[in-house]
């Protein structure tokens, strides 16, 4: 598969803003397959918007380098070439020692050449030496080209075109952007704002952004990618006629693409609908909320009463329910948000979901499944990133033990009634072996 990674020297040098606009801009000529590095959901919205193909997250932490090898194949067999969208810096992972959840474990296990993304404002000769810096820490990570971001005007410009014709001979300079606040995306308190319903006008200035670069230089960088990738499902199929019911709009928007191919995997059809635009709970056997904005929305939450009676009827019909973050907030009795307004949820758990000023996460989480866990068994892999904290009145019973991560209280995490569970836990299906089973089994 030809192909390219796309990183950056760290957070907020623009590489989403660049990446985005390089991807609409090859999707004209293309069928171009997006990936993002890293646990993120809003990255892969503007990805998907610019390609027009869903977005697919690939996280060595949360899932081995055979099923990422998997998923870029699977995800690309039909597609000309893959573009992916590092995380943070090329270097930074798990840990400080070890590359396992970085963009160069990513580039290196796909044969992918790297393009490097830097921020060049006030830098010249200090550009070079980050580059040579990149290049030196791993031999085995190929940095095949530079864009140098955030040029300030025609000076700044050719003193870049010297440092790099002195300095960095061997690396292909795409082009340099420059310094332009009204065509970069715009960031919001948990990221970049969510672009669940777009149109093109939104991605049209990223690509006008992009618009100095040589993409024939990128195409050749694409055809230095090496490797083949397997391309069958990485799924566990089955038949079992059952329907899920599935929030998605701006409200609920943060859901890995695979948790949603997975489910269809075992002949589930997916019924998505829109709570805060009034539409009621679908007709279903099961229900997955997963995480967003619900705390921008809960008026509109709260006033849908079709939507939140029918998830606590289904989850006292003992229908299996799962609820990720925002999910889980939606389960609880009330959200307060931070104004102390008080909005009615589902009341499923009889808890207060609390909209604080302390951010948890992001983080990556391993837990335990109890045994009273109704949809989950064994050790799970996911991460949390959240700024609310859910109080429980009285007892509650919790679903997983933490070794990693901060869950709801006390390092348990995953709130249990009959076969609903809510947990701060964002999993992604290919972290486990069958992650839709448990759905199945207690539907049936």
């Amino acid at each position: 598969m030809k192909g390219f990674v796309i990183s950056g020297t760290g957070s907020g040098v623009g590489k989403t803003s660049v990446t985005t606009g390089i991807m609409s801009a090859l999707s004209k000529r293309y069928k171009v397959q997006a990936f993002k590095a890293g646990p993120d959901f809003i990255d892969p919205m503007y990805h998907t918007a610019a390609t027009g193909r869903p977005s697919r997250n690939l996280d060595s932490f949360m899932l081995t380098d055979e099923r990422i090898r998997n998923v870029v194949g699977y995800a690309s067999r039909d597609a000309d070439l893959c573009v992916v969208e590092g995380v943070r810096g090329l270097y930074e992972g798990f840990s400080g020692d070890s590359d396992v959840g970085s963009t160069a474990h990513i580039a290196k296990l796909l044969g992918l050449p790297v393009v490097l993304v830097i921020d060049a404002g006030s830098l010249t000769r200090s550009a070079a030496a980050i580059i040579n810096g990149f290049k030196s820490f791993d031999p085995e990570v190929k940095i095949a080209g530079v864009i140098l971001n955030k040029v300030s005007g025609s000076q700044h410009s050719g003193k870049l075109d010297v440092a790099m014709s002195t300095y960095c001979k061997d690396v292909k300079v795409i082009g340099k952007v420059r310094k332009d606040a009204d065509n970069t995306l715009q960031q919001r308190y948990l990221g970049l704002n969510t672009l669940h319903t777009f149109d093109q006008g939104e991605i049209e200035p990223l690509e006008r952004l992009v618009e100095p670069l040589d993409l024939d230089m990128l195409l050749g960088i694409a055809e230095t990618a090496s490797g083949d990738l397997p391309t069958e499902s990485p799924y566990i199929h089955r038949n079992s006629g059952l329907t899920a019911a599935v929030p998605m709009d701006d409200a609920y928007c943060f859901y890995y693409h695979e948790n949603i191919e997975c489910l269809k995997a075992s002949g589930i059809n997916v019924r998505k609908f829109r709570p805060i635009d009034g539409e009621r709970l679908p007709d279903a056997d099961m229900v997955y909320l997963g995480g967003g904005y619900p705390e921008l929305y809960a008026d509109m939450i709260s006033a849908n009463t079709d939507f939140l009676e029918g998830v606590k009827n289904m989850s006292e019909e003992n229908k299996p329910i799962l609820g990720e973050c925002g999910g889980l907030m939606t389960l609880c009795a009330n959200m307060r948000l931070k104004s102390s307004r008080v909005y009615k949820m589902a009341g499923v758990f009889n808890a207060t979901a609390d909209m604080v000023d302390v951010r948890h996460g992001p983080t990556y989480t391993i837990a335990d499944a109890l045994p009273n866990n109704p949809l989950f068994k064994g050790q799970v892999k996911g991460h949390e990133y959240h700024y609310s904290d859910v109080k429980i009145h009285g007892s509650g019973f919790f679903g997983f033990n933490l070794r990693r991560g901060s869950g709801i209280a006390n390092n348990k995490d995953g709130l249990v009634h009959k076969n609903t569970i809510g947990t701060y836990m964002h999993q992604h299906a290919l972290s486990m072996e069958d992650w839709a089973k448990g759905f199945v089994d207690a539907a049936q």
